[in-house]
C-alpha cells in the first residue's frame, strides 16, 4: 500500500487478570525512522513489543506492516513471516556456533550467500576478524554488535529492540548506541526501541512515544516532548523539577516570583508551575536586596543555601526559601559551591515554565 506507515498499531489492548497492562496503544512508524517507546518499568512497553513481534497475542486491536494486516483477534501472521527483527538485553547468542555462524543463522539460500551476508555485516560493525571465534571470546560490547548483525541479517523491514544497551558498561554505551544507529539507518530498517532512559531516547529517536500506566500519554519529536510536555509527570521524567502552587485570578497566578500567565484556566483553579533547576538564575545578596524585577525573569525571591554539590559538568545547589521554607534546586554550569547558610536571590525564566491545572485528586 503506497505511503502506508512501515508499522502501525491500532488500539492494542492486553489484559492480565482483568487489568489492562497495555491500554489502547496506537503507534505509527515511518520507513527508516527510529521511534522510542519510553516509560518507567512496568508501564507496558515490553508487552507492546511482544505483541508486535507476534510472540504475544493482544486482547483487541490491530497490527499492520506496510499497510497490510498482520494480526487482529482473528487473523494472525506467524512471527517468522512478519519481516520483523528482534534484539533484546540478553543477546542470546548460540555458544556452540562461531560468530559468523551466529550471524548467518536463520538465513535462507546457499551457504556461500549466507556467509557473504554474515561477513558483510560483521565488517560493517568492525568484527569481521572475529568471524571464526566464539561468543565467549568476545566482550559484552562485541557480543552486542554480533547480536545486531544477526538481527539485521535477514534484512527485516522493522527492528524491535528491548533495552538492548542496558547490560553494557556506561563507558561503552554511548559509542555503541551511535554505532548501532548508524548501521540501522544504513540498512533502512524502521526501529521501535523500548527504553526507560530518557537520555537514550533523546540520543537515538526521531520520535518518542512516552508511555505511562499502559497508555501513550504523549508522542512527538524529542525537542517537542522535552519543551512542550503534556503534564507535570512528563517534565519530571526527563529531569528534576521545582514546583510552585498558586490560584488563578484573571488568567494570572500570583507567586513569590511574581505573576505567571495561565491562559484558558478558570478563576479559582489551583495550578502547579513547574520548572527545571537549570532554568533558575542565581544572584548575590546586596544588603538584603536582590536584582530588579524584569519581564523575562519576574520578581526575585530570597533563599538560603542548604547544600551545594559539584556533579562533574555542573553544580547543584539546594536552597531553603524564605517565603515558605520549602526547598528549591538550581543547577549552575561548572563549579559553584556557596557555603551553607549563604543568602542568595533566585529568579525563574518565564519562557521555561510550564503551568498545569491541579487535578482534584492531587489537590486533596
Amino acid at each position: 500500500m503506497p505511503n502506508a506507515p512501515r508499522l502501525e498499531t491500532r488500539d492494542l489492548v492486553r489484559r492480565f487478570d482483568g487489568t489492562a497492562v497495555v491500554d489502547h496503544v496506537s503507534l505509527s512508524l515511518e520507513p527508516g525512522n527510529v521511534t522510542c517507546l519510553l516509560g518507567p518499568s512496568g508501564c507496558g512497553k515490553s508487552t507492546t513489543l511482544r505483541m508486535i513481534a507476534g510472540v504475544e497475542m493482544q486482547d483487541s486491536g490491530e497490527i499492520y506492516v506496510d499497510g497490510n494486516l498482520v494480526c487482529d483477534t482473528v487473523f494472525r501472521v506467524p512471527p517468522e513471516r512478519r519481516s520483523i527483527g528482534l534484539m533484546f538485553q540478553d543477546f542470546a547468542l548460540f555458544p556452540h556456533l562461531s560468530v559468523g555462524e551466529n550471524v548467518a543463522f536463520g538465513l535462507k539460500g546457499a551457504g556461500s550467500e549466507r556467509k557473504a551476508r554474515a561477513r558483510a555485516l560483521l565488517d560493517r560493525v568492525g568484527l569481521v576478524h572475529y568471524i571464526d571465534e566464539y561468543p565467549h571470546q568476545l566482550s559484552g560490547g562485541e557480543q552486542q554488535r554480533v547480536a545486531l548483525a544477526r538481527a539485521l541479517a535477514p534484512r527485516p523491514r522493522i527492528m524491535l529492540m528491548d533495552e538492548p544497551f542496558s547490560g553494557l558498561d556506561n563507558r561503552l554505551r554511548d559509542g555503541i548506541r551511535d554505532e548501532t544507529l548508524d548501521v540501522l539507518k544504513e540498512e533502512g530498517s524502521s526501529v521501535l526501541l523500548v527504553t526507560h532512559e530518557p537520555e537514550e531516547a533523546m540520543r537515538m529517536a526521531d520520535e518518542i512515544a512516552l508511555m505511562r500506566g499502559g497508555r501513550i500519554v504523549q508522542q512527538g519529536a524529542p525537542y517537542n516532548i522535552y519543551n512542550a510536555p503534556a503534564d507535570k509527570e512528563a517534565v519530571a521524567f526527563f529531569s528534576d523539577i521545582n514546583v510552585l502552587r498558586g490560584t488563578v485570578r484573571g488568567a494570572l497566578t500570583e507567586t513569590p516570583f511574581g505573576q505567571f500567565l495561565a491562559p484558558g484556566v478558570p478563576d479559582g483553579q489551583e495550578v502547579e508551575i513547574v520548572f527545571r533547576p537549570q532554568h533558575v538564575s542565581i544572584d548575590f545578596d546586596r544588603n538584603g536586596r536582590g536584582p530588579n524585577p524584569t519581564d523575562m525573569a519576574g520578581t526575585p525571591a530570597r533563599g538560603v543555601v542548604e547544600r551545594a554539590r559539584f556533579m562533574g559538568s555542573e553544580s547543584l545547589v539546594e536552597f531553603r526559601m524564605d517565603f515558605d521554607g520549602g526547598v528549591l534546586r538550581a543547577t549552575v554550569p561548572n563549579v559553584f559551591l556557596p557555603s551553607r547558610g549563604t543568602p542568595l536571590w533566585l529568579t525563574v525564566r518565564r519562557d521555561r515554565c510550564f503551568v498545569f491545572p491541579v487535578e482534584r485528586s492531587d489537590a486533596a
